[in-house]
């Protein structure tokens, strides 16, 4: 410091590099925060896609194949196929719905087809 009280070029700029230092921190911290954030919401996304589409597990030995949600725990996990694809194949003999999932619901009012259509 000076005589006259003011503050010094060092002192001003060691007080700066802790502001800034601060500052720093605060910002990746933020950061941080936004990167969990949207990590959670495209996950949120990610499940919301699932449930509005639907999967089909192929035949295995003698078992039929089986229409799952698409967020089903049972079902496989690649290979969504859409609402009019699952409607189709609600309708073909060789596929039943999952019992846990219920892939039928709302499929089977919007194609007009209920129980005692399915074979």
């Amino acid at each position: 410091m000076s005589d006259s009280g003011d503050i010094s070029d060092l002192d001003k700029n060691r007080a700066l590099a802790d502001w800034l230092e601060w500052q720093l921190r605060r910002t990746r911290n933020r950061i941080r925060e936004l990167e969990v954030k949207e990590r959670q919401e495209q996950r949120a996304h990610e499940r919301a896609q699932a449930e509005q589409s639907w999967k089909i597990q192929p035949k295995r030995s003698r078992d039929t194949a089986t229409l799952h949600r698409g967020g089903c725990s049972l079902s496989p996990q690649l290979g969504f196929i859409n609402r009019e694809e699952a409607i189709i194949a609600l309708n073909e003999p060789g596929i039943e719905a999952c019992r846990v999932c219920h892939p039928e619901t709302g499929l089977r009012a919007a194609s007009g087809l209920s129980r005692s259509d399915r074979p």
